[in-house]
């Protein structure tokens, strides 16, 4: 029996367990929080840091994995390269290219060094440094930790005076205490933020949806909803599938599923905005099974113990598919989920982590959410409708 050490213990872990024992595969989940949600189901635990890479090497050897993965959990990727590389498994990548994946500042010098479409961007570990460099900014700018995904710690800087507070903000969601200063690119229409996967370099499936914001949430950059297929340009897509591409093979990459986010600004450019080797959070990839068929979970699952993927193709959409992240606006205790009576026809999946009474906090990040709702329509026009209008849906609170 084929073991796999899942790094994390998420709800988001829970479908990867799923299809690692529909392959009977052993399935070790491994952090610092036993109570996470995702140890009840694995059949082993052990309490390690994922952060720890010396740590969970050391428990890797000594358990005998036959593969490692950091399923929608980012601070685990490195972590999981890293074992890889030591023990000759099955990974995206080489260590060094997914360090340069998961560091924001290292992500957009190598992009730049190759000719990427890439937003103006430097590095700091030093306030005081950046500080010193905002004559030069051409505001307005954004402010992010290198290391942090989920949106954790971003903010939209328009002028020297919010410059202080947003570094250290940033500097608190940080592992090691860097972050970076961007050019804002103003997209047209959505950005995308949608799960891929290529095998051994080779880019099979490449998706892209309308990635949409709750503007009035505490963190406005935290994704909210998301709608499939893309509104993108048919050209951009293909301009970003093609860009895609020329990464992954500069980069040495061979069989993995990847979290995307891409977007075309107003300049008329296309820009890879974020490429991890992992599933996406917010459950893309299962998302991604209903509206189109492909089971990236069960493919990534082979990959990360060395079987062979099932072949496949980029998606084609059996409707208009939107998945809602379910949240609240303020910190309290959940009360309930109200809908709409003319919203229930479309609901394909209902997913609420939380029960009457629990307490829930402000949607400041991705950690917040409190569920999904994933709907199917028969037209572009009815999933934009109920998308637009939050009124047919509400997270009561009190």
């Amino acid at each position: 029996m084929k073991k796999l050490l899942l790094l994390g213990g998420a709800r988001y872990l829970l479908p990867v367990i799923e299809e690692a024992h529909r392959l009977g595969i052993y399935v070790i989940t491994c952090d610092y929080l036993p109570d996470n949600a995702a140890h009840k189901f694995s059949d082993e635990y052990r309490n390690v840091s994922i952060t720890d890479r010396d740590a969970v090497l050391e428990t890797a050897l000594a358990l005998g994995i036959d593969g490692i993965m950091s399923f929608a959990c980012d601070p685990g990727v490195t972590t999981a390269a890293y074992v890889a590389e030591k023990m000759g498994l099955p990974f995206a990548g080489s260590y060094e290219a997914v360090s340069i994946l998961q560091n924001k500042g290292r992500f957009r010098r190598f992009l730049a060094e190759h000719g990427f479409n890439v937003p103006w961007a430097r590095s700091y570990t030093e306030a005081d440094e950046a500080l010193a460099d905002a004559a030069a900014f051409r505001w307005p700018m954004i402010v992010k930790p290198v290391d942090s995904a989920g949106s954790k710690g971003v903010t939209r800087v328009d002028g020297p005076g919010e410059l202080a507070a947003a570094i250290a903000r940033a500097k608190e969601f940080s592992l090691c205490g860097g972050f970076i200063i961007e050019q804002f690119i103003q997209q047209q229409g959505s950005s995308s933020d949608s799960d891929c996967f290529s095998v051994n370099g080779e880019l099979r499936y490449c998706s892209f949806d309308d990635q949409l914001f709750d503007r009035s949430a505490e963190n406005p950059y935290t994704p909210a909803a998301y709608i499939w297929p893309s509104t993108m340009p048919e050209w951009a897509q293909k301009e970003l599938r093609g860009e895609l591409q020329r990464l992954i093979t500069l980069l040495g990459l061979r069989t993995s599923l990847y979290n995307i986010e891409t977007r075309l600004g107003t300049d008329g450019r296309t820009y890879i905005m974020e490429v991890s080797p992992r599933g996406g959070g917010n459950r893309l990839s299962e998302v991604l099974a209903m509206a189109a068929g492909t089971n990236l979970i069960a493919n990534a699952v082979k990959a990360a113990v060395g079987l062979p993927a099932d072949d496949m193709n980029d998606p084609v959409y059996n409707g208009h598919w939107t998945e809602i992240i379910l949240h609240s606006d303020r910190d309290g205790r959940f009360k309930a989920l109200e809908t709409d009576e003319a919203l229930e026809s479309a609901v394909v999946q209902r997913d609420l982590w939380v029960k009457p009474g629990d307490t829930v906090e402000s949607f400041s990040g991705a950690n917040k959410a409190i569920g999904t709702l994933v709907m199917n329509f028969a037209s572009r026009a009815d999933a934009e409708k109920y998308m637009a209008d939050s009124s047919w849906y509400k997270v009561a609170v009190e």
